[in-house]
């Protein structure tokens, strides 16, 4: 096989070679499942930035994960690197000596007689060539592999017997291939070989890989399946089979498909039973329960139905056909569903009004106060909302009605959270005071929106289906983040241990897909007022509400990004122009940001932006001088025309989503004769008079441009 010309330019390979493969594989004790694709991902990541650095680029690596091993295998890789040349630029040759003494001090140097000086537009520099003397890759690798295990990242890392190596789990063998041969390398005390394992029970016995083409279809013959994704297809597709043989559909759950696809290497689907007795327990109770604690896969019939079944995955094939493990599942399971049974009972027997007195003993957070202290505030919010002077409204409900059921269901969505039900299974928090409120109240509206007020979990997740909920669910959110704003407990690069930016979210996306128009300011402010005068925050940047709100606006950017592809400067543009009334309004913000990006995408969108920017840059050159102008000077017709149709422009101050896309058309409507003037007119007339006239003509056109949106912004 004949070098790929990519590795060829940075002269690090020699050529005419034969290339090879590499196979790496760390075996150790099971790593648990959410941490191996991101393994999979790091080691890919790695091993790049190696090959990169050693003039390799473009070469196709495939990372494999199971619950016992790390894998790679890189094919076309070169069996001898060649002679490389480097160049490390240095200080200027007048710098000071201390800057020259460091530069010699990080090389190993004593003095500049071994560097040489370059000379470019800026001057001259010393510089110092390196010559890394050609050598068999395989050395290149060995150096690298123990470097890449003890520097490998994990979320969570070990130490096991005496040993200094953190892994993940203990770190049991390292298969390292190259050539065809095992690399001369060791970690730990671990030598590197040929050798691998099979599966565990069914196949301990140790596998010899010499070859990268044998990897995968010899582990498989030895009962494991490396491949991460062919595992979860075959899991999803065999457990589909074995429920369609019960006239059975499987519960939609790819979270709980991927999980399981990182705890077995050799997935057999087995199809177990649920007592009838546990059937009249809350549905949500039975996949809870099953998924959680269990990861076993619920079941509906073909009337939706949740069946009396289930399947788990196993990890082995057995003689009697996973008889003993369905067995053992069935009765782990039946001890699981009889504690829910009984909290079900047993939580009944209390109203949920009875029990928010317990929440003065939960606290929400030690500067916060209790769960009580944040039900008394959204009851508070939720009351602002329902109020005709924040602007909020509601699109199913009479108004009276959705407030009653609203302030009933504020005042008891966090009741459920010292039940015995959500005591042990906290998953259920929202969802088991959904079903004691319709069952004790009598009402499913007021249930439902105590369901739904933690809703939207994630940015895939529905938001609430009502109104109230919709209500309750915003004035949650807004309510921690108000309160977390205020102690100035904020995110900080990807950590958000409050999960704040998916409260903030959340409520962006009421707003947005639920089509309700809200005055951002003044809710933020009603949060904030239900606090302490005490918390409120000190900061050198504004305060905490105007904080938030940026903040917001910030998440609104990101939002608009992925789920419309409306690019952050658009919104930008949009915000620079909107009066203070609407420059919070998220609803109306993201309809004005959509008819900017439709305006600038078409094409008298296209053409005016280009002549604004060709406008800008004419003005910078030749500011437009302060006066009117004079009709008279116009020597063009089209002259006469642009300036016809500037007059003409009807740009309203913006009041409303009608005023913006009214005047975007308006813009639309010149383009015709901005396009005419540019492609007659001069701007830069010899004769000062004209051309100063001709400036202040097209500056009226920037400023009639910037008056529907700051283009300036536009990138």
């Amino acid at each position: 096989m004949h070098l790929p010309k990519s590795a060829l330019k940075h002269g690090c390979i020699k050529t005419g070679q034969i290339m090879t493969d590499l196979i790496l594989e760390f075996y150790s004790e099971e790593i648990p499942a959410g941490m191996q694709a991101p393994a999979a991902e790091d080691l890919h990541k790695k091993v790049t930035e190696f090959l990169k650095s050693n003039g390799i680029e473009n070469v196709a690596l495939e990372t494999f994960c199971a619950p016992q091993r790390l894998a790679l295998i890189g094919r076309d890789l070169p069996v001898e690197l060649a002679e490389q040349r480097e160049e490390k630029k240095g200080p200027r040759v007048d710098a000071p000596e201390k800057a020259i003494e460091g530069f010699l001090k990080a090389n190993g140097l004593s003095n500049t007689d071994g560097l040489t000086v370059r000379e470019d537009p800026k001057g001259a520099f010393y510089v110092l060539e390196e010559v890394i003397p050609g050598r068999d890759f395989s050395t290149a690798l060995e150096d690298f592999i123990p470097e890449l295990v003890r520097g490998f990242s994990w979320p969570k890392s070990m130490r096991w017997g005496r040993g200094t190596l953190r892994w993940v789990r203990p770190l049991r063998a390292l298969l390292c291939v190259f050539n065809g041969k095992a690399l001369a390398c060791e970690v730990e005390g671990i030598k590197a070989g040929n050798t691998t394992f099979g599966h565990r029970f069914m196949a301990p016995d140790k596998l010899t890989i010499d070859k990268a083409d044998d990897y995968l279809s010899k582990l498989e013959q030895a009962y494991v399946l490396a491949d991460r994704a062919r595992r979860l297809a075959l899991i999803k597709e065999k457990a589909e089979a074995l429920a369609a043989g019960e006239g059975l559909v499987l519960v939609d759950d790819a979270g709980l498909l991927a999980e399981v696809a990182g705890l077995v290497e050799w997935p057999v689907p087995l199809m177990g039973q649920i007592d009838d007795e546990f059937m009249d327990v809350p549905e949500e109770v039975l996949v809870s329960v099953m998924r959680t604690h269990q990861k076993y896969l619920a079941l509906r019939d073909k009337d939706g139905r949740l069946a009396p079944r289930f399947i788990t995955i196993a990890n082995i094939e057995t003689s009697d056909k996973g008889a003993k493990i369905i067995a053992g599942n069935e009765r782990v399971l039946r001890a699981r569903l009889s504690d829910a049974r009984f909290f079900w009972d047993e939580d009944r027997k209390t109203d949920l009004s009875a029990r928010k007195p317990d929440l003065k003993k939960v606290t929400f957070h030690a500067k916060l106060g209790t769960v009580s202290d944040k039900t008394d505030r959204i009851e508070k919010l939720v009351a602002y909302l329902a109020n005709v002077e924040s602007g909020f409204s509601f699109e199913d409900l009479s108004q009276n009605a959705s407030d009653e059921v609203a302030s009933e269901a504020a005042a008891l969505c966090k009741a459920d959270l010292v039940t015995g039900m959500v005591y042990e299974f906290p998953e259920l928090q929202g969802i088991m005071g959904g079903y004691y409120a319709a069952l004790q109240i009598g009402d499913d509206k007021v249930g439902n929106a105590i369901r739904d007020h933690y809703k939207p979990l994630g940015p895939n997740d529905a938001i609430p289906a009502t109104s109230e909920g919709r209500l309750v669910a915003m004035s949650d959110k807004m309510d921690t983040l108000a309160g977390f704003w205020l102690i100035d407990e904020l995110p900080t690069g990807s950590k958000d241990p409050y999960a704040l930016r998916r409260a903030s979210l959340g409520i962006i996306r009421m707003l947005i897909e639920g089509g309700r128009r809200l005055n951002l300011d003044g809710f933020i402010n009603a949060a904030m007022q239900n606090y302490p005068a005490s918390l409120k925050a000190s900061s050198g940047d504004g305060s905490a509400s105007e904080r938030l709100r940026l903040f917001f606006i910030e998440r609104l950017k990101i939002y608009l990004r992925d789920k419309k592809d409306i690019r952050p400067d658009i919104v930008d543009s949009v915000l620079a122009v909107s009066v203070q009334a609407y420059r919070d309004d998220i609803y109306v913000l993201s309809l004005m940001a959509e008819a900017l990006k439709t305006f600038l995408a078409s094409e008298n969108g296209a053409n005016l932006l280009a002549a604004y920017r060709r406008v800008r840059g004419i003005l910078k050159k030749s500011p437009a001088e302060a006066g009117l102008i004079d009709e008279t000077l116009f020597v063009n017709d089209a002259e006469k025309v642009f300036f016809t149709a500037l007059n003409g422009l009807q740009i309203a101050e913006i009041t409303s989503v009608d005023d913006y896309t009214n005047n975007l058309q308006s813009l639309a409507a010149i383009r015709e004769s901005v396009d005419v003037f540019f492609d007659n007119v001069l701007v830069q007339d010899e004769d000062e008079t004209i051309r100063q006239n001709r400036l202040a003509l097209i500056n009226k056109l920037i400023t009639a441009m910037d008056g529907a949106a700051d283009f300036s912004l536009i990138e």
